[in-house]
């Protein structure tokens, strides 16, 4: 199985991008692990929310195929523990799917329609974070997840 997340524009906090690249090399281990940061939509103040919505939209719709299961980490998605996250991930590599592709939105979130193609949606935490930490989490408890499928000393309940 291969992970894919996207993500409107780039990490800009070195210290961030630092960690997240410290844990995608983890990663590598377990799983094909690839991260597409799309380009931050130009000229805001002059566009509309769902204008917004709409353009980072077709985006994302680029870079999915029909292929893929989509899931969308939203405010409000499912919560899962630890644990709870590396069943998914389990449940997911058994189902056979090949690639799991995860969207962190604008800061408006996601149009309709990527609501509408996306298989799930799971939540982070019920409080909001910055998109770069947003990113840093996801990739955390991803690792998180294979260590303990893996049976690694780096998760404790």
């Amino acid at each position: 199985m291969k992970i894919k997340l996207l993500q409107i524009g780039r990490t800009k906090t070195k210290e961030i991008d630092r960690l997240i690249e410290d844990y995608r090399h983890r990663l590598q281990h377990f799983v094909q692990f690839e991260i597409i940061s799309l380009p931050d939509i130009k000229n805001t103040k002059t566009l509309s929310e769902h204008q917004q919505k709409t353009k980072e939209s077709e985006l994302f719709r680029k870079q999915i195929s029909t292929s893929d299961w989509i899931v969308l980490l939203d405010e409000k998605g499912k919560n899962l523990t630890s644990r709870g996250f590396s069943k998914f991930y389990q449940n997911k590599m058994n189902s056979g799917i090949k690639t799991l592709c995860f969207l962190i939105g604008g800061p408006y979130g996601f149009a309709d329609e990527i609501y509408k193609c996306a298989h799930q949606k799971i939540s982070l935490s019920s409080m909001t974070f910055t998109h770069e930490m947003v990113r840093l989490f996801f990739i955390e408890q991803t690792y998180r997840a294979y260590a303990i499928l893996n049976n690694l000393p780096y998760h404790h309940d």
